[in-house]
């Protein structure tokens, strides 16, 4: 399985890092090793000063698909869940400054927590969820899916260009503003609505 990930989708989330807003989805991949492990806590990598969290909605595939349309994209799919992108971001901003991928500062081992699903048909409006992140019980990434500049449903239809998508891969939609460092003896809490999604540690 692949995680598929999309970069700057929520505009104020562009506007806080000063990146430029993209004219089609920014996509990235994180390998299977990059999974934190169930009850696992997230140990800061000793390459990097600066790891910030980055809250987003998670998509499961559950059908292998290629070049699907937008109105079909909703039969691939039928979990959604919270996660953590976490990003060392002092190791991406040396990267881009030299235009070289991504993946050394979001792929590491343990930089992709996934929580807890949800089936699709708990959620009345998949395009209008509210979702949020926790640091030490203050609420840090607050974030609704009607905000993404590239819904889920084109996300699936753009990605599917390109790669095929099979059963168990996981879609990292794009996080909100807010984001932020964590240091040791934080503890991170992910919600959707009201419904807590993950607890991690970080060491």
């Amino acid at each position: 399985m692949k995680l598929i990930c999309i970069g700057r989708n929520y505009t104020k989330h562009i506007e806080e890092l000063q990146n430029e807003r993209p004219t089609e989805p920014v996509v990235f991949i994180k390998p299977d090793t990059a999974i934190l492990l169930k009850k696992q806590p997230f140990f800061i990598p000793d390459f990097s000063n600066d790891v910030h969290h980055e809250v987003e909605v998670l998509v499961k595939i559950n059908r292998v698909g290629k070049h699907i349309d937008k109105k079909f994209a909703h039969k691939y799919y039928d979990q959604i869940g919270l996660g953590i992108d976490f990003t060392a971001r002092d190791v991406q901003q040396k990267l881009k400054e030299k235009g070289l991928p991504w993946e050394k500062a979001k792929s590491f081992d343990g930089a992709a927590v996934i929580g807890n699903w949800m089936d699709k048909s708990e959620i009345s409006d998949i395009n209008n969820l509210n979702f949020s992140l926790q640091k030490n019980e203050i609420t840090v990434q607050k974030g609704n899916t009607s905000h993404m500049l590239y819904k889920i449903d084109e996300i699936i239809e753009y990605v599917s260009k390109y790669f095929t998508l099979k059963i168990g891969d996981i879609i990292f939609t794009g996080t909100p503003a807010g984001v932020g460092k964590v240091v040791a003896d934080d503890a991170l809490k992910g919600y959707i609505e009201d419904k807590e999604m993950f607890s991690i540690k970080v060491k």
